[in-house]
């Protein structure tokens, strides 16, 4: 009836053109009608419902409309939505749950879809796998929903600019990298004080310019080439369904995420110190010892923006973050991750100072590491393969933290993450040491680990140590 790997831990992904497709139009239809299902059984009725500007998300759409309107859930279409929208919407008083049609930063064959209740709390994990074995047993329901357009994106972007005051009057270049926050984009940076050079703003689900994924510098090149030629203070891209979001400085340098999630926590400690702050397996000790520093309580958790949603709710945070770009703000705000708050956010804290963006992070320690690194290997092994390494480093007497597959800290600064990816066939690495050396040398010592494993690419793994030297 529907590929059960198209479910993952927070969403449903998976291949919808080209190649090994697992997502059709006939896949969106049974959505529609078991979501539908299992929603109305819990009380929720009146669903917002969103799509991104890949070249299958109509179709998706439509069909994921007709089952889930044949068995009875009221649809409020906003069209084309960022899944921040899609949350804020879920947030309102008249509806009480939602769904965005997207695939993120995934390439352009892929798409999916984004669930969660009402003020925005994902449905995900089990739940899913519980949506999944409904579809699979055809326990639906027959009613007669309705289907009505409407605009959530006026009220949205008001929302949002009155959470914020640009002090100072800043030059921005904006890269929307032909995803769907290039629709709302110039709304959004509407505001005195800013002047604004927009990049590929057109929604084209080719994306023909670059991968509207914000967390790899070298998707961010144009960007950083644009705000080093007009002189800009920073510059801003987002993903492909607007919840991600990276920066680069007045010099056009690109930072690795869990720096800006440092800044936002400062900027949020500030007025409310104790407070804890969530971050991602991923993150670095420079980040958590950061946190520490500026009073907040810092917290590690599972990457994915399900489980640090989750997380914010649990522990009452005031600002969570992971290395990918997803920023959650609890300050006045619903607990979600959402980019565009964080780009007008990130704006407002620089326009309290005159400094610029590359002065917020002298006097970090120097610490040498490396970006996130995905090697392939297939769904049904890389969980075992994760609890393999694990094993073999505790065998070794090295301390790991499992929260999130393996964290393993080698001393006070340097460590390992490994991790299965929940939306691809991949493992995730990340390293970070007190010198080249320490990285290499644990760089090295994951090889040996992992070379004993069957269907699994090193070549990206031992790519990556070849150029430290």
């Amino acid at each position: 009836m529907i590929d059960r790997n198209i479910f993952r831990a927070y969403d449903i992904r998976g291949r919808a053109m080209g190649e090994d497709v697992n997502i059709t139009n006939e896949t969106a239809y049974l959505l529609g009608r078991g979501a539908a299902a299992m929603l109305l059984e819990q009380g929720m009725d009146q669903m917002v419902l969103g799509r991104d500007g890949r070249l299958t998300s109509q179709g998706l759409h439509d069909a994921f409309v007709k089952g889930a309107l044949e068995s009875g859930l009221n649809i409020f279409d906003t069209g084309l939505a960022t899944s921040p929208l899609i949350y804020f919407a879920s947030c309102l008083e008249q509806y009480n749950c939602a769904c965005n049609i997207t695939a993120s930063h995934n390439p352009k064959n892929d798409n999916g879809f984004k669930f969660v209740a009402s003020n925005a709390h994902s449905i995900y994990g089990d739940a899913l796998q519980d949506l999944r074995k409904r579809i699979d047993a055809m326990q639906f329901v027959d009613g007669e929903g309705t289907y009505q357009k409407i605009d959530i994106a006026s009220d949205y972007i008001k929302h949002l600019h009155g959470m914020v005051d640009i002090k100072r009057k800043l030059k921005v270049v904006v890269d929307t990298g032909n995803g769907v926050a290039g629709e709302f984009a110039e709304r959004l940076f509407d505001l005195a004080n800013l002047e604004v050079e927009f990049l590929y703003l057109d929604v084209d689900g080719n994306f023909p310019n670059h991968p509207a994924n914000p967390e790899k510098a070298e998707n961010l090149k144009d960007l950083s080439a644009k705000v080093v030629e007009i002189g800009a203070d920073l510059g801003i891209g987002f993903d492909g369904d607007g919840d991600r979001v990276g920066f680069v400085d007045e010099n056009g340098k690109h930072y690795t995420l869990d720096l800006i999630v440092m800044l936002f926590a400062r900027d949020a400690l500030s007025r409310n110190p104790g407070r804890p702050i969530i971050f991602d397996a991923k993150c670095s000790k420079v980040v958590e010892n950061d946190i520490k520093q500026h009073g907040g309580v810092p917290m590690r958790t599972k990457t994915g923006h399900s489980h640090i949603e989750n997380a914010m709710h649990t522990h009452n945070a005031i600002f969570g973050g992971e290395i990918s770009g997803h920023m959650f703000f609890n300050e006045n705000y619903f607990g979600f991750d959402d980019a565009f708050l964080a780009a007008l956010r990130f704006l407002e804290i620089l326009s309290k100072d005159t400094k610029p963006l590359s002065s917020y992070f002298d006097g970090l320690p120097k610490v040498y590491n490396t970006p996130e690194i995905r090697l392939e290997t297939k769904d049904e092994i890389k969980f075992q393969i994760v609890d393999n390494v694990l094993q073999k480093l505790q065998n070794n007497g090295v301390p790991v933290l499992t929260i999130d597959g393996v964290f393993a800290e080698f001393d006070e600064v340097s460590w390992a993450a490994l991790r299965a990816s929940n939306t691809a066939a991949q493992l995730t690495l990340r390293f970070e040491a007190s010198s080249l050396e320490r990285l290499k040398e644990i760089i090295g010592k994951f090889i040996g680990l992992l070379q004993q494993e069957d269907n699994l690419e090193l070549a990206p793994l031992e790519k990556v140590l070849k150029t430290l030297g």
